[in-house]
């Protein structure tokens, strides 16, 4: 057969245009990437997406910016992100609330598991029943005596509706039998504030929302909701020993609208995965009794979907709505 020159033409074309697939594919990132924290800044979520901010920007050659856009307890930054294009350049820091248990609550403008893709959890923390240091109750027996009798007058703060804060102290009022009062706030830090001004009784904390308030002597820890004793952190008893079949967990990670294509999910796994084993990073989550700990995507879509299932009892059972 005779290769004319149109074919010969149309030859080259053709494999230059196959030869160069593989370089646009691996050309991202090729500018700045936004990580949306759904919460204020300081707060546990969004200081946990600031460790890894330096980290994954020197891994993807790109600035993070991180963009804080607070409210409804973190569905306003995640609706954000479940709706914008699926490039790779909008991500969430997400956790629990807004990406596995607020829309069993209530409507949400989006699907947690059909609008957004998880590319890794970045940490793990066990909920902490976290008290006053003016607190009567020096222990967690000491503090479920002391409630029984004064239930109805104490309260607890969470860091919003339908967070996990908020559903980890409802579970531990049905599961105990108490009556406390539930106060929402805005975020982490705004929480922290009250309870560094006397404006609450009690509260379930991740590590690092208590680290500075636990150096300085305002909080005091008094047990963990794992379902046994952890070193994440060492030393305190788990609810279970007075409270049986109580546990709770929070997960952090990083997530994408769905649709990202395969090469860019992959890369920015991979750059989550090396960012949080990072020695800087793991240091500092472990002194904010933090777990470091990444994922495959599925891993983490397997922690999402088991959540749905234990909260949604928890829910249906307590009769918790917001």
């Amino acid at each position: 057969m005779t290769i004319t020159a149109f074919n010969r033409r149309h030859f080259l074309a053709t494999s230059s245009a196959l030869l160069a697939f593989p370089v646009l594919a691996q050309a991202y990132p090729s500018r700045p990437i936004r990580l949306v924290v759904p919460y204020p800044a300081g707060g546990s979520t969004d200081q946990l997406a600031r460790a890894i901010q330096q980290p994954l920007a020197e891994i993807l050659g790109q600035p993070i910016i991180v963009d804080n856009r607070a409210g409804a307890g973190g569905t306003i930054g995640t609706d954000l992100v479940a709706k914008s294009a699926p490039d790779g350049y909008t991500l969430v820091f997400g956790n629990t609330g807004p990406n596995a248990v607020v829309s069993l609550l209530r409507k949400v403008p989006y699907d947690p598991v059909v609008d957004l893709t998880p590319i890794s959890s970045v940490a793990f923390t066990p909920m902490i029943l976290a008290v006053p240091t003016d607190s009567p109750a020096k222990t967690l027996k000491e503090f479920l005596a002391y409630a029984k009798q004064h239930s109805s007058a104490m309260n607890y703060g969470s860091v919003g509706n339908g967070s996990l804060s908020h559903l980890t102290g409802e579970h531990f009022n049905e599961q105990s039998g108490l009556k406390m009062l539930h106060v929402p706030y805005s975020g982490g830090a705004p929480m922290l504030m009250a309870f560094a001004s006397g404006q609450l009784d009690a509260a379930f904390v991740t590590g690092l929302d208590g680290a500075t308030m636990l150096s300085s002597g305002k909080v005091r820890y008094l047990a963990v909701a794992t379902p046994q004793r952890t070193d994440v952190v060492p030393g305190l008893p788990h609810i279970a020993e007075e409270v049986p079949g109580f546990a709770s967990t929070a997960w952090f990670g990083v997530l994408a609208p769905r649709g990202v294509p395969p090469n860019v999910l992959a890369r920015l796994n991979a750059a989550v995965v090396a960012a949080v084993a990072r020695p800087e990073v793991r240091k500092l989550f472990a002194e904010r009794m933090i777990e470091a700990r990444s994922s495959t995507p599925q891993e983490l879509e397997k922690v999402i979907a088991g959540e749905q299932q234990h909260w949604g009892q928890v829910i249906r059972k307590g009769g918790i709505a917001i």
